[in-house]
């Protein structure tokens, strides 16, 4: 096994014939079983299926499947152009955000990937450059302005997550949201009714958010106010 990473090794050797194959190819083909079936879904063999080769072939373009899983991510993080910034911080950091939400609707299993170790494909290390570039300016120090882009993104993947985890139990149980709570409404008079949670009772009867027709957008708006305003508190007060 090569001990250099993905991304210092040349696609095509200088020597041997021509490979057949793309890490370009492969990493789409990945991504698309790991839409369609799940992360858990995407190993050298099932690639190599899909490419009607046995999974050997595969280890001449990738070492091991972690290096299968960065190029999976890289692709994914080259799917949209990156925003030009505008000179407003909120504004900026709020369009990174949005649009790691998206990455993530599309790819839910991307989540997972983005939460461990960094990815240094040029995709993914020109999307860190463009978020740290939104802070251009600003009086911070470089382990803070990486702890902003750091809690920024970890802030969209729990909510997002969330977002892809009751879709699921929408596709499992055949109910929306609406339904669901309807189902439970018996259940949760009866808690009201103990006087044991006063104040989840309070959220319960009187929060609007949970039942607005776009929830999960305004709840994601809400949250990401919170975090965004939250970071003017590393900056010199005036």
């Amino acid at each position: 096994m090569n001990d250099s990473t993905i991304w210092e090794r040349p696609e095509q050797g200088d020597r041997g014939p021509r490979r057949a194959h793309s890490r370009e190819r492969i990493a789409v083909t990945a991504v698309a079983i790991a839409d369609a079936e799940g992360i858990e879904s995407v190993s050298m063999r099932r690639v190599a299926r899909e490419f009607r080769t046995g999974a050997a072939s595969l280890y001449r373009y990738v070492d091991k499947k972690d290096e299968l899983f960065d190029l999976m991510l890289d692709a994914v993080l080259g799917e949209e152009w990156l925003t030009p910034h505008t000179g407003d911080w909120r504004r900026d950091l709020r369009e990174i955000a949005y649009r790691a939400r998206r990455l993530i609707l599309r790819h839910p299993w991307a989540a997972a990937l983005t939460a461990g170790r960094p990815i240094l494909g040029p995709n993914s290390l020109h999307s860190t450059e463009h978020a740290l570039a939104a802070l251009d300016g600003l009086p911070l120090d470089a382990n803070q302005s990486m702890l902003v882009i750091e809690t920024l993104l970890a802030f969209v993947r729990g909510h997002t997550m969330k977002e892809v985890a009751e879709s699921e139990a929408v596709r499992r149980s055949g109910q929306d949201f609406a339904q669901y709570i309807q189902g439970q409404a018996r259940y949760a008079e009866t808690v009201v009714a103990s006087g044991l949670y006063p104040r989840l009772t309070r959220y319960w009867v009187e929060a609007t958010t949970p039942h607005a027709p776009d929830r999960e957008n305004l709840a994601f708006e809400q949250g990401l106010s919170s975090v965004i305003n939250g970071f003017a508190t590393l900056l010199p007060q005036q």
